[in-house]
């Protein structure tokens, strides 16, 4: 039997509801279940904002989470209310029994459990306070519950748990009892709804592994994988975790990390870094990118490779860091002075941003020029299952050598060559001494502001990346759905793709002609591929989380077509339902003129 089953915990900033997610979709992870998990946390302290653990999961593969919860744990009614309407029909709803404090008229949970839903009321605090002492432990107790609730096996909740407070041992006690207690109250309940999870399908080959990871633990395992050697960054939401992580693992494999003191010292070292012949990287998001501009082009200009990772979030400005946005793609492909190309991929799953970030390495030495791999807060924070090779699938070295040179013969960094990428050497390197700057130069890298010179140079740093659209063992686009004709194309990038492919998916289960494309390659742009999947395309829709439709005007640039734009900025990612709407309306509109 095949399991596709959502839970959402609600509660407060400090009620534990992030931790309680983790425990359940890393035990959940480990009997076997596909997970795909996004959680929602305030930039407010304790006690003020809403935290939301959302998980689905699955035993077929998934590519984001589902419009309906079947379960809602509530572990704080005020702000779980508000979501009471997200449960499916027949779907259950958790929620602490009673009050000690006086609720206003409206404010507990079982005046909001809906004609259709299932209420289990349960004493969480009566039970966390019984076998702990204490009301911390309410999310504890919530998981018990919905181990025997559900009949799931307890040993991969207690190896969760375990995990979870590894060097706690006092709070790990707690736990377990505080789990026991859930447990044992589960026993006495009678289950009512038609939640059910299926036995879990194993498909992961000899030799690989599969984790539990989110966007940003993705990126770091990529790059080390990659052999990065250094990095300079400077925190800031929703890119911190990735500094954090690197931090923590760089030293065990020799590498070097240094938090600078804002974002324009970090680019400047990594461009140092690189020139220095290093595997360098920073992190960043979208304020910190626009810091990054002027030394962005020094990078360009001197063909020194680089790794940027880019996480965006709401903007402008300081705009809203811990909600989610596609906004900052202009900035990632354009922004900066002069002609300043640079390669931009945008991974559209977390198995994608650790493939990325490894490539994004390659890419930045085979070209030599500076590389953002792009993101968002929903990408950095989802976590998925994902099935890692035994091997990593990087390049460790892709610098073009120089060769033998004749005697006497001065070496030319930026020699014109016919695929316009120069051999290049390492400062120390024997008879590879050379000059850069940040001026237009010659062959030699000496300043030289001729027209003829500027247009070559030109010439050379926009044609060599061109060679990064056959990158090998890189997906730059690919299509899914319907092959040949269809009536309506689904067009998308980065986070939301997951979205797109399954709101494509129900619409060919209704009948729809239906395709999908995601476009991982960003700058420069696959024209060839994506002009050949909108000629088969009747109808164009592009959903993207920003206001201008950024991406619908970089396609529209590359290729002549009109499209039709599903643009939001809720600062959550677009709901499935949304898209397929607009898929089923474009369809239909296409019957209509059919038919006059």
């Amino acid at each position: 039997m095949a399991t596709d089953i959502q839970i959402s915990i609600v509660g407060s900033a400090g009620d534990g509801t992030i931790a309680a997610g983790e425990i359940l979709r890393n035990a959940l992870a480990g009997m076997g279940y596909k997970v795909i998990s996004f959680d929602v946390y305030p930039p407010e302290i304790r006690g003020f904002g809403k935290c939301i653990a959302r998980m689905r999961i699955t035993t077929e593969q998934a590519y984001s989470l589902k419009h309906k919860s079947d379960v809602l744990v509530s572990l704080d009614d005020s702000h779980a209310i508000p979501h009471a309407g997200e449960v499916r029909d027949c779907g259950a709803v958790i929620y602490e029994q009673g009050s000690i404090v006086r609720l206003p008229e409206g404010g507990h949970m079982s005046a909001h459990v809906g004609p259709g839903q299932l209420p289990y009321p349960v004493p969480i605090r009566e039970l966390s306070e019984k076998s702990t002492g204490a009301n911390r432990s309410r999310n504890i107790v919530v998981l018990g519950f919905l181990a025997g609730l559900f009949n799931l096996p307890v040993e991969g909740f207690r190896k969760a748990i375990g995990k979870k407070f590894r060097n706690k041992a006092a709070a790990a006690e707690a736990s377990e009892a505080a789990f026991k207690a859930g447990l044992d109250y589960a026993a006495k309940t009678f289950k009512l709804d038609d939640v059910v999870f299926g036995p879990p399908v194993s498909s992961v080959v000899a030799g690989a592994t599969v984790e539990m990871i989110n966007g940003n633990a993705a990126i770091v395992r990529g790059a080390l994988d990659a052999g990065i050697d250094t990095f300079f960054g400077y925190p800031i939401t929703p890119a911190t975790s990735i500094m954090e992580r690197l931090a923590t693992e760089m030293p065990k494999r020799g590498g070097r990390l240094l938090q600078t003191e804002d974002e324009i010292s970090a680019i400047s070292a990594v461009v140092g870094a690189g020139f220095a012949g290093a595997r360098a990287a920073t992190s960043t998001s979208g304020p910190g990118l626009s810091l990054m501009a002027e030394m962005l082009g020094m990078g360009v200009i001197g063909e020194v490779p680089a790794v940027l990772f880019v996480s965006q979030r709401g903007g402008p400005s300081t705009g809203m860091p811990t909600k989610t946005e596609q906004s900052d793609l202009h900035m990632a492909v354009y922004g900066g002075h002069g002609d300043a190309p640079r390669i931009v991929i945008a991974p559209t799953n977390v198995d994608g941003c650790y493939r990325c970030a490894g490539k994004a390495f390659e890419m930045a030495e085979a070209y030599q020029t500076p590389v953002i791999v792009l993101i968002d807060l929903y990408l950095s924070n989802r976590y998925e299952t994902v099935v890692f090779p035994a091997r990593p699938p990087f390049e460790s070295d892709m610098n073009r050598k120089p060769g033998k040179q004749a005697a006497g013969a001065p070496y030319k960094r930026y020699a014109l060559t016919a695929d316009h990428v120069s051999p290049r050497t390492i400062p120390g390197d024997k008879g590879g001494m050379h000059v850069v700057t940040g001026l237009e130069h010659n062959e030699l890298g000496r300043p030289n502001d001729s027209a003829e010179l500027h247009t070559a140079m030109s010439r050379k740093r926009h044609e060599k990346l061109k060679a990064a659209l056959r990158h090998p063992d890189f997906t730059h686009f690919k299509r899914f759905g319907d092959e040949g004709p269809v009536d309506v194309g689904v067009i998308s990038w980065g986070s939301n793709f997951g979205e797109c492919l399954e709101a494509m998916l129900k619409a060919r289960a209704e009948g729809i002609r239906c395709a999908a494309m995601k476009v991982v390659m960003l700058s420069p742009f696959p024209t060839h591929g994506v002009s050949a999947f909108l000629a088969d395309c009747k109808e164009v829709l592009v959903p993207e989380l920003n206001y201008e439709g950024q991406f619908a005007n970089l396609l529209q640039a590359n290729v002549a077509r009109q499209v039709t734009r599903l643009s939001r900025v809720p600062g959550e990612p677009m709901k499935v339902e949304e898209i397929l709407e607009e898929i089923r309306r474009l369809a239909g509109r296409k019957a209509a003129q059919k038919a006059a």
